[in-house]
């Protein structure tokens, strides 16, 4: 898919962003027209705009064969810019409605294609466009009940009103939305718009969770809080074809489900949490083993003949993923842990292990995967609304997908033709600097290694630079 998706981040540490920022809701509360403790409705929004540019690359090959998903060596430049506005409305005691309507208009490097995990932009989407789309983004109903326990503030946010609930309550939500709006938070990675550029820190990379080709789904999410705990659980909507927008209907035929565990906690006087996820697709997905069964007993089951849904591959002496389709279910489990150190340093860690044994359906096209890495404010050098962060990612095939690669296949994002299997590894470096009060400046850099995770080819140098805007 690759797409366009920010989860929307709760700020479960403070944001030295926020103080003093310039935005509708706080001039309203200001001048006594709004209560940002008690809403009856909210409005925010946001632009963004990334620039990136891509030095020449090494390779020892590039879509060979007729393989068509190699990063492109020669130097390219691509951007994004986006649109967003949240809107909050609350029905009755407890219940809730948010609307967000969107606009994107982006360039991929190489057509998007050729990045395992690693892909530099997390704005980018598959068969984005310059000339900008507008759609729907989130439109969901939220109910909650209280259970008692202490009575908590929640801040009001975008996609949050401004309200007092009880430390123990059952939330419930029904609509369209991000499956990551809700699962594997982090507050030091996962707000790329604020934090770092590339998707390896946006989620888990080998997380496929469910979703339409701008990242977006339809289902329901339940969550319950028991104080410092919490577990949620969600049973969403898969496309109806990998990696695309048409959404299918019979969600109890085909879903994606996830369950997670949550445990805040306090380290040496300063705010943790630890995460744990599973999730379980169940789709009308392709294994490799069975496209390459199907290609040696009988090569005329190649790339090229499929009249079923593909990627498109001219390599006709080499296996499909069309020719495995049925369905066929596909698991992982994962870990987030975030620490705060020293009150404005921040530290975070994901891993997760997927089966790896199906082709990528809606997210990358990853198997397994970890990054770490920390993110400082800038009160500790006298800039307390700027901050900078370093992190390191890898991502790795399994061997299923590394032989149906080196066979010539593909899937929906890499594929070279060959394959020397590697790690694919990124480090993303980033400062951002607040101009004025909801306006930041950010430079980024990344290096990736063995791109598409074959080492005979990369490394690869990006360079970007980010103008995000609030209100």
């Amino acid at each position: 898919m690759l797409f366009t998706v920010v989860p929307v981040q709760a700020q479960t540490e403070p944001d030295p962003r926020a103080t003093d920022a310039f935005d509708f809701m706080n001039v309203l509360a200001k001048k006594g027209w709004h209560d940002l403790k008690d809403e009856r409705w909210n409005a925010y929004g946001q632009f963004t705009y990334i620039s990136s540019w891509k030095g020449a690359s090494p390779a020892l090959y590039t879509n060979l064969n007729g393989s068509p998903n190699s990063l492109l060596p020669g130097s390219e430049r691509s951007f994004s810019g986006t649109a967003t506005l949240y809107l909050g409305l609350k029905t009755w005691d407890g219940g809730e409605i948010y609307y967000a309507p969107d606009m994107i208009s982006t360039r991929p490097l190489s057509d998007l294609k050729g990045l395992g995990g690693a892909i530099h932009n997390f704005e980018l989407q598959k068969g984005g466009s310059e000339v900008p789309v507008y759609f729907t983004s989130r439109l969901f109903f939220k109910q909650t009940w209280g259970f008692g326990g202490d009575r908590i503030q929640l801040d009001s946010d975008p996609m949050q009103l401004g309200t007092t609930v009880d430390s123990r309550r059952l939330v419930v939500r029904v609509g369209k939305f991000s499956v990551i709006d809700f699962f594997d938070k982090n507050s030091y990675s996962g707000d790329l718009r604020r934090q770092f550029f590339n998707m390896g820190f946006m989620t888990y990379a080998a997380y496929d969770f469910a979703a339409d080709a701008k990242g977006y789904t339809w289902g329901l999410v339940g969550e319950y809080f028991h104080d410092n705990w919490a577990i949620r659980f969600g049973h969403t909507a898969v496309p109806i074809d990998p990696n695309q927008l048409p959404i299918d209907s019979r969600i109890f035929t085909y879903y994606g489900q996830q369950v997670e565990l949550e445990h805040k906690h306090l380290l040496n006087g300063q705010p943790g949490s630890v995460r744990v996820l599973a999730y379980r697709n169940h789709e009308n997905m392709g294994k490799f083993n069975d496209a390459i069964a199907a290609f040696q007993s009988d090569p005329n089951r190649n790339a090229t003949t499929c009249t079923g849904f593909n990627y498109g591959s001219g390599n006709a002496g080499a296996p499909d993923l069309c020719w495995g389709r049925k369905p066929n279910n596909k698991m992982g489990i994962g870990i987030n842990l975030e620490q705060q150190v020293l009150g404005d340093i921040g530290l975070f860690f994901r891993g997760m292990y997927s089966d790896g044994k199906t082709e990528v359906y809606t997210y990358t096209s990853t198997d397994r995967s970890i990054s770490l890495g920390a993110l400082a404010r800038g009160s500790r050098w006298g800039r307390k609304r700027d901050s900078m962060g370093i992190g390191f990612a890898a991502g790795w095939i399994s061997r299923e997908h590394a032989r149906y690669l080196g066979m010539g296949g593909i899937d929906g994002f890499i594929g070279d033709g060959r394959i020397k299997r590697g790690p694919e590894h990124v480090v993303d470096i980033f400062y951002s600097l607040s101009l004025l009060s909801s306006l930041w400046v950010t430079a980024d850099y990344q290096h990736i290694t063995n791109p598409g995770f074959n080492a005979d080819r990369g490394p690869v140098n990006i360079y970007g630079m980010r103008v995000h805007a609030e209100f």
